[in-house]
């Protein structure tokens, strides 16, 4: 879009937002460390505006002192002061564009590195909630916004309000009569602007709708899981069809906002020419009666066209200024979100007590409910925002149970009891509304997050692996691990022999979500990489629950590998996985129904017996 359009498409209603006192003050402070070229860039400005009002003056003095007075030597002094003053203005050009763009690439620079590190501090609640799409689009597109305001915002302000000084001056200088009828002219320009710029704006916005949705359509239709499921399920008729009507609508949109252009830089034009026609004539008549030379009628003329750009711009600067402000209000938003799990100032190092007292595990008197959307997210961010009351029942209501270091710890209960609930208050995800999660007798909010990733290890039931090699995906765990440490995981993890018979070994792409392997291949990758980690204590949610028997039967001897001597929490649907484990804690309902081991729950005659029971009748029914 061409500079001189570019602000008549920002959005008028961002001028009744109210900001924050300090936002300002706040915006100033990432100006800061690059306060010596702003002001460099400001002087850059300053003299090439100086220079594009002086340059008509010089052809004012060439045409009535020179050419009209028959002197060469002022021909030639002003006609070589011109060239350099052209050479010199293409030098400023040149210098103002590197400062402005180092002066943005540096703050695009802070502010992005500023997000990521914040937003990686949020716990998993934040990501939860929040669209990714939103996520970024905070990291891409609002943060170019919010740099603007030291640019291409405070170039244009800056910029126009000197030109407009210097070409007043030097207007009024020769001619307040001239002056003053072109000043009449004015509103001519700045009123089609102003309205136009509301429709172009509405427009703009609309297509910034559209193109979300086409790109949330490729996005859904173009990853792996969505690729496989549209395969499945979906028809290529439908789908094209669906891809067509989105496009189809932003083509619409494309040519109506093009026509619109087109009609209001062709209205300008107009008026502009028609202007220069008018002070050409009156200023002719006054020079052909003495009182203005031919200089001075073409000096105005010339100057005119270097006010009417930057007065009609200048019309919309609130709207400029505030559209910037409201890019750096949703940086600063994201900014100001505190995460609910942080680290305390005096948080300790667990692996100290680990070593010194094992890794046991006890979680005493837990309560635990998931936060409101309010203390972990932002509306701006969630797919939909509605009001309606967050809920408050808890999750987890007085959940005690321990278990020493080396011992395994089984989960077990009906679907939504908690189990996964509590394998993420262990992983810190979460912390508990009221109660402990201890480690080494470590409550888990005094210690410090480096130590707490370092002893604690997960495999999930689904096993995200980035779209990189196999090397890097291991490596993800411990970077400094060597290619003779990845064989030994791959090794515990049953699946050494598998990695080194493909052509690139370590080097294997494993695809988006690591889709070009089986589950459980997947699943033994996961386990290497625990088993490269070597944590103290290993949370197992669910790890075979969707494998086939064969794929089951590796996996669980990789398994077997990973916890022997750790402690290990495990989270089971099938009770034949937990038959060993030192200890079985039943959940039903966010409590602890009862607990001990596989004997001694069956003897009790609870629930463990009826879902023992139940498993144990449904693996007979499908066996006949």
């Amino acid at each position: 879009m061409p500079r001189g359009m570019r602000t008549f498409t920002q959005d008028q209603s961002v001028k009744d937002h109210h900001f924050a006192e300090d936002t300002l003050k706040r915006v100033l402070a990432f100006a800061r460390p690059y306060r010596g070229r702003l002001a460099v860039f400001l002087l850059i400005l300053a003299v090439s505006a100086a220079a594009g009002a002086a340059t008509p003056l010089i052809f004012r003095r060439l045409i009535d002192d020179g050419i009209t007075a028959g002197d060469r030597g002022v021909v030639v002094t002003m006609a070589s002061l011109a060239a350099a003053i052209s050479i010199a203005s293409a030098g400023l050009t040149l210098a103002q564009r590197y400062v402005s763009t180092a002066i943005s690439e540096g703050i695009i620079l802070d502010l992005r590195t500023a997000v990521f590190d914040h937003v990686q501090r949020m716990p998993l609640a934040f990501f939860a909630r929040t669209r990714t799409g939103a996520l970024v689009q905070r990291l891409n597109g609002d943060v170019q916004g919010a740099q603007s305001a030291f640019t291409s915002t405070l170039q244009t302000v800056v910029s126009n309000a000197l030109t407009i000084t210097f070409t007043l001056a030097a207007m009024i200088a020769m001619s307040w009569r001239l002056t003053a009828l072109a000043l009449v002219l004015l509103p001519v320009f700045v009123l089609p602007a102003r309205f136009m710029g509301r429709r172009l704006a509405a427009m703009q916005r609309q297509g910034y709708d559209l193109s979300a949705d086409t790109s949330q359509l490729m996005n859904e239709r173009f990853n792996v899981a969505g690729a496989h499921l549209a395969k499945i399920f979906g028809d290529p008729e439908r789908e094209s069809a669906q891809f067509r009507e989105t496009i189809r609508a932003q083509r619409a949109l494309a040519v109506k906002r093009a026509m619109f252009s087109t009609w209001f830089r062709l209205g300008l034009s107009t008026v502009a020419s028609v202007a220069v026609a008018v002070v050409y004539g009156v200023g002719g008549l006054q020079a052909i009666s003495g009182e203005l030379t031919v200089g001075v009628v073409i000096a105005m003329t010339a100057l005119l066209g270097r006010l009417y750009g930057p007065i009609t711009s200048m019309s919309n600067v609130q709207v400029d200024v505030m559209t910037a402000l409201v890019s750096f209000e949703r940086v600063l938003e994201v900014l100001d979100l505190e995460p609910s799990v942080a680290e305390r100032p005096d948080a300790r190092d667990l692996r100290a007590s680990v070593a010194r007292e094992g890794a046991s595990l006890c979680l005493d008197g837990v309560r635990f409910r998931y936060p409101s959307a309010s203390e972990v997210s932002l509306a701006s961010l969630e797919a939909v925002a509605v009001k309606r009351p967050d809920a408050t029942a808890d999750t987890l209501r007085n959940v005690s149970f321990a278990v020493p270091a080396g011992a395994m710890v089984a989960l077990v209960g009906p679907s939504g009891a908690g189990k996964t609930t509590i394998s993420q208050l262990v992983t810190r995800m979460y912390d508990p509304t009221a109660g402990s999660v201890r480690i080494a007798g470590q409550d888990l909010r005094d210690v410090t997050l480096e130590s707490l990733r370092e002893t604690v290890g997960v495999v999930s039931q689904e096993a995200h692996l980035f779209h990189d090699t196999i090397g890097a995906n291991l490596r993800y765990a411990r970077p400094s691990a060597t290619d003779a440490e990845l064989e030994a995981a791959l090794r515990g993890a049953h699946i050494w022999e598998l990695v080194s018979s493909l052509p690139d070994g370590l080097d294997t792409i494993v695809g988006d979500r690591g889709f070009r392997l089986s589950g459980g291949e997947r699943q033994r990758l996961a386990i290497a990489r625990l088993l490269l980690k070597a944590p103290d204590v290993v949370v197992l949610d669910e790890a075979t629950a969707h494998l086939d028997s064969e794929s089951e039967a590796a996996v669980q001897a990789a398994l077997d590998t990973a916890l022997e001597g750790r402690t290990s929490l495990v989270i089971a649907h099938r009770l034949s996985t937990v038959r060993a484990a030192d200890l079985i804690v039943v959940l039903d309902d966010g409590g602890v129904a009862e607990q001990g081991t596989h004997e001694e729950l069956l003897a009790a005659g609870g629930l463990y017996l009826t879902l023992h029971a139940t498993q144990f009748a449904d693996a007979q029914a499908l066996a006949a």
